[in-house]
């Protein structure tokens, strides 16, 4: 393990960049009492320039749970590298006391109980004071950036259109942002939505399909503390794979390296004396970025929902992971002399829900925005025995749900889930409303299928998902968790080659073996076909919920994972 002490030195040695990071006291803090606002707004200003970010909140306006994973697998190069490390690893890692504030925010250790005891994180109000703070602090030396994954992810945000997203963003003013799934609301009403929007989206890998040209502004440049600041925007590389192309028919995407570093060149002989890459690529695709791609200062990485309370470096480029949900907010304050970065201070700032102030202007639009759905939204469907969360490499209790509501409700064989990042988590003993099963489901393209699949059409689906999530070039990783699956198990070595990582499939209501020329009846959502038909999947497992009454969710032990 390399300390955070070793971590610095090696900064000073490789670039004489001299930095300070981390989580700050909240470590040794022994209960949410002993937490207070000004605890986690406390930074020692430094530098001439301040970045904040936020990333990934996926509509989430009002303060939730969120389980960090407890198994987030590296491959290659990567393996045990952060943010390949989970639980107590983790907590080792980055210096963090167990039972500790950070410890709750950053792992999964003791999730029920810490939940417990500190309570919800996020809530776009408790953000809005966070970055209100630091503006009114550093004035314009700020520059606030958003890195995407914003629009989708609630009921109301789907309802909508995400105006609600949009309106709630702009009292935040943003300078820039970049994006992902807002392209799933389809491309007319994403123009629609930037025809009005005061700060850009920007795109360097977005190009125009028909005229092979940049289909979105790629570059803005911002002065700040008499520094010259080029951002660059960089969507998602795999919009027309992991997401259904034809909502966005005119345009291509990709990682475009080459072109990336043409703008960034571009930007520093235009007199960039800083280069921010605001980037949805991925924390591992933007770390071999780093590697190849020469001039980029900070890149602000997300759509992997990593938290890391420091930066990593690679050569003279810091990246910066800021988690998902509203959780976090990144503060950077730089030195930048000569057109050259000498120095940092980074702050992972967590939102405690209940230690910070909602800010009175956000929290009113936020209940005019829920006002009209507010019956819909809090209607309890049903109750939770088990803790419901998502991210994991291989499953999540919530996946686990929609899988058991695919098989009984749709009369299934095996039921398949996809392996999406988003959305939080449900404590034992919670009620489940409308609202949190659109959390975990809001989304265009909901539809259910149940169709007909041989054995060996599924293992392909299962090779093709491991390949995305484990091939060892980060550039072939395209993004989300592994598939998850109801109804089957199986084994798998995340260390093979495509084809030959799955085995040993299952029917689990049989015992038999899963043969490659039979045919089972699978159900699952979120295609990326067009015209699959069949019921929304909340619909699905709205109703499933309201028969079982009490959901209760075994661990999913039928996977078998081998590295």
């Amino acid at each position: 393990m390399i300390s955070r002490r070793h971590f610095l030195q090696a900064a000073l040695a490789t670039s004489a960049l001299i930095g300070t990071s981390g989580y700050g006291q909240f470590s040794a803090l022994a209960a949410r009492q002993a937490l207070t606002q000004d605890d986690l707004l406390s930074f020692d200003s430094y530098g001439n320039v301040s970045i904040v970010h936020i990333t990934d909140i996926h509509a989430q306006i009002m303060p939730t749970y969120f389980r960090e994973p407890s198994i987030n697998l590296g491959v290659g190069d990567v393996i045990g590298l952060p943010p390949h490390i989970t639980g107590k690893d983790y907590l080792t890692k980055f210096g963090l006391e167990a039972q500790s504030p950070g410890a709750y925010a950053l792992s999964n250790l003791d999730f029920v109980s810490l939940a417990k005891e500190y309570g919800r994180m996020g809530g776009l109000d408790r953000v809005a004071t966070v970055i209100k703070s630091i503006r009114a602090e550093r004035g314009d030396n700020m520059l606030l950036l958003d890195g995407g994954d914003t629009w989708q992810g609630s009921y109301v945000s789907h309802h909508t259109g995400a105006q609600d997203m949009v309106d709630l963003m702009n009292l935040l003013k943003p300078d820039a942002m970049t994006a992902h799934w807002e392209f799933t609301f389809g491309e007319e009403r994403v123009q629609e939505i930037l025809d009005d929007l005061p700060f850009p989206l920007l795109g360097s890998n977005i190009f125009d399909k028909e005229w092979d040209e940049p289909a979105f502004e790629h570059t803005k440049f911002y002065d700040r503390g008499g520094v010259k600041i080029a951002v660059v925007g960089q969507a998602f590389p795999y919009l027309p794979i992991a997401n259904p192309g034809w909502m966005f028919p005119s345009y291509s995407f990709g990682i475009r390296e080459e072109v990336l570093q043409k703008n960034i060149t571009a930007a520093r002989d235009a007199g960039a004396d800083l280069v921010v890459l605001l980037s949805h690529n991925g924390f591992d695709v933007d770390r071999k970025l780093a590697s190849r791609v020469t001039g980029i200062d900070v890149i602000l990485t997300g759509h992997t929902h990593d938290a890391l309370p420091e930066p990593v470096q690679v050569g003279k480029t810091l990246l910066l992971a800021t988690g998902s949900n509203g959780k976090f907010i990144a503060r950077l304050d730089l030195d930048v002399q000569g057109g050259e970065v000498k120095g940092f201070k980074h702050k992972l700032i967590p939102i405690f829900s209940d230690v910070i102030t909602p800010d009175a202007e956000m929290a009113a639009k936020i209940t005019e925005t829920r006002a009209p759905h507010k019956d819909k939204l809090t209607e309890v469907l049903g109750k939770t025995e088990s803790l419901l969360y998502r991210r994991g490499n291989f499953n999540g209790t919530f996946d686990d749900m929609i899988c058991q509501a695919l098989l009984e409700e749709r009369e299934a064989d095996i039921a398949l889930s996809p392996g999406f990042r988003w959305g939080p988590t449900l404590l034992p003993g919670q009620d489940i409303t409308r609202e949190d099963l659109f959390n975990g489901t809001a989304m265009s393209y909901p539809a259910t299928y149940r169709s007909d699949m041989d054995g060996k059409l599924i293992k392909d689906i299962l090779e093709d998902v491991a390949d995305n999530l484990f091939n060892t070039d980060p550039y072939y990783q395209q993004g989300g968790d592994m598939v998850r699956v109801g109804g089957m198990g199986y084994t798998i070595d995340i260390n093979k080659k495509i084809g030959s990582r799955v085995s040993n499939m299952t029917l689990l209501k049989t015992g038999e073996a899963i043969e490659p020329s039979k045919t089972y009846v699978v159900s699952g959502w979120a295609s990326v076909n067009e015209g699959t038909d069949g019921p929304a999947i909340w619909d699905v497992v709205e109703s499933y919920i309201k028969r079982k009454g009490t959901i209760t969710i075994e661990d999913n032990s039928p996977i078998v994972v081998r590295q």
